[in-house]
């Protein structure tokens, strides 16, 4: 993927934007020292390239009941029979063109406590960054949802006991 020229302002709007993506045009215009227009233009090119993804509002977990946080380390079987994993002939021909990972991957996108998945090197497939109200919802989530996944081989899980250091704003260097 290409990446595209940034300058000491744009590296500016950006860092701004990182902190508070709810502040207006005039505000980051006048903390990068711009008229409204250019500052507007900038971001509006950076949005186009791809370098500003979207804006949210970032939750706090245990304040909406979501008070564990996991992540999960997962490895999928490399080649499955088909009819095995689907049980019928019908869904047999339909896993044939899907791979495990991306069965796997598919399913992921349906999972709500799953609000990250990466493809990984080394021994494990995936890791997932899972958020759950307790125990009881990821033994749930556990035994009904992921191990239940026909191409999942095994699963390590790891908990949060603190949290350290948690930024969605990325290094501008």
């Amino acid at each position: 993927m290409p990446t595209i020229a940034l300058d000491a302002t744009d590296r500016k709007i950006l860092a701004i934007l990182q902190e508070d993506g709810r502040l207006s045009n005039q505000e980051v215009a006048e903390r990068v020292n711009l008229s409204p227009s250019p500052c507007l233009r900038r971001i509006k090119q950076l949005e186009q390239a791809g370098v500003i993804r979207q804006y949210v509002a970032l939750l706090e977990p245990d304040k909406i009941g979501l008070g564990l946080l996991a992540y999960i380390n997962v490895r999928l079987e490399k080649h499955s029979d088909p009819q095995y994993l689907s049980g019928t002939k019908a869904a047999a021909a339909q896993h044939q063109t899907m791979s495990p990972r991306v069965s796997f991957s598919t399913a992921v996108e349906r999972w709500p406590e799953v609000v990250a998945c990466y493809a990984m090197t080394g021994e494990m497939d995936f890791l997932l960054r899972v958020h759950v109200e307790d125990m009881a919802h990821f033994s749930r989530f556990m035994m009904e949802t992921l191990l239940r996944h026909p191409a999942v081989l095994d699963v390590k899980s790891s908990f949060a006991l603190q949290r350290v250091k948690d930024t969605t704003a990325l290094p501008l260097l």
